[in-house]
């Protein structure tokens, strides 16, 4: 299976996460289930029921989330030469030939990217269309809506 390419960020999330699950989040639900079966019939017992659903959450969660982990590929931009080219992990900011407005997004992996926060993937159309550019290069690309054009005005590897 190929590596995914996951920010030092991002992996620090998923490791966070993991270690929630585990050292919080299991035990809490274990004492619940305990607790629930104190009280009698599990038949109709709903506070089990919920207890255990939420049980399998968890369990599932860990799971997925130990599967990522052992698949990526944790990138430091800071410690890669990319000669002012756009690369995973770049910070760019780029002004939308249309409207005027400066957007600034950061590319990362898959399980990282939230448009709200500026984060997009890799896989994106427009990180695709980014990757490789410098300063001052036009960028083209197909949106969803539509052909975009923007100007790229600033790299940075932070």
């Amino acid at each position: 299976m190929n590596k995914e390419p996951m920010t030092i960020r991002g992996h620090e999330l998923l490791q966070q996460e993991r270690k929630k699950l585990k050292g919080t989040d299991r035990p809490a639900v274990i004492r619940a289930i305990a607790e629930a079966r104190a009280h009698g019939d599990l038949k109709e017992n709903a506070e089990y029921h919920a207890a255990k659903d939420q049980q399998g959450f968890i369990e599932g969660r860990i799971k997925e989330l130990e599967g990522k982990l052992s698949h990526v590929q944790v990138i430091d931009v800071t410690e890669i030469d990319a000669g002012g080219k756009v690369i995973f992990g770049s910070t760019v900011k780029l002004l939308d030939d249309e409207t005027g407005l400066e957007i600034t997004y950061k590319i990362v992996g898959q399980d990282e990217a939230n448009i709200n926060t500026g984060l997009i993937s890799y896989t994106s159309p427009i990180a695709r269309a980014l990757i490789s550019k410098t300063e001052g290069d036009a960028v083209e690309f197909k949106a969803p809506d539509g052909e975009k054009s923007y100007e790229l005005i600033e790299v940075s590897y932070d």
